[in-house]
């Protein structure tokens, strides 16, 4: 990451990652989510899917008991393709569960990249608990600018515009 005060341009995702380090577990559980059937393949991903990511264990939930015995043979190899391909410092352990796998998910519609109004009180509220963490006032700002326009155009839009 570059320095502050450096003219090196740095990610606005790698400051992001410092300031608000939740998020960063968040970004990767969907990552993680979003990329498990290419990278467990279709037997495992078929029979098992991914949850939470808290404390850097994450949540497996499978179909039926004798997959869930097979995957806690398996949890070592499971684990070294999380480590691959996210990082070694990533996901430390698994939990597996036995339990229903929720439907896959339809398309999300697209949405315009456009703003669609104001923040809600409560987005403004966790907004505010987020960037007070902030000791740079420059940085603080930028960061309350990123998060409400974030907020405002993953809403989705209502009534005529």
């Amino acid at each position: 990451m570059a320095e502050i005060g450096s003219r090196t341009p740095a990610r606005v995702g790698a400051f992001l990652d410092v300031a608000f380090p939740t998020v960063a577990e968040r970004l990767l559980e969907a990552r993680i989510r979003r990329e498990w059937p290419h990278l467990m393949g279709p037997d495992v991903s078929r029979r098992c899917q991914p949850g939470e990511l808290r404390n850097r264990t994450l949540e497996l939930t499978v179909d039926n008991s004798p997959w869930l015995q097979e995957l806690a043979l398996r949890e070592a190899d499971l684990l070294e393709r999380l480590r691959q391909r996210y990082g070694p410092r990533t996901v430390r352990a698994l939990k597996l569960s036995l339990g229903a796998l929720s439907p896959e998910p339809a398309a999300a519609p697209r949405r315009s990249p456009r703003a669609t109004g104001r923040p809600t009180a409560e987005e403004l509220q966790m907004i505010d608990a987020a960037v007070t963490l902030i000791a740079d006032p420059e940085l603080q700002i930028s960061a309350r600018r990123l998060l409400e326009k974030t907020c405002t155009t993953r809403r989705p839009r209502t009534g005529m515009s």
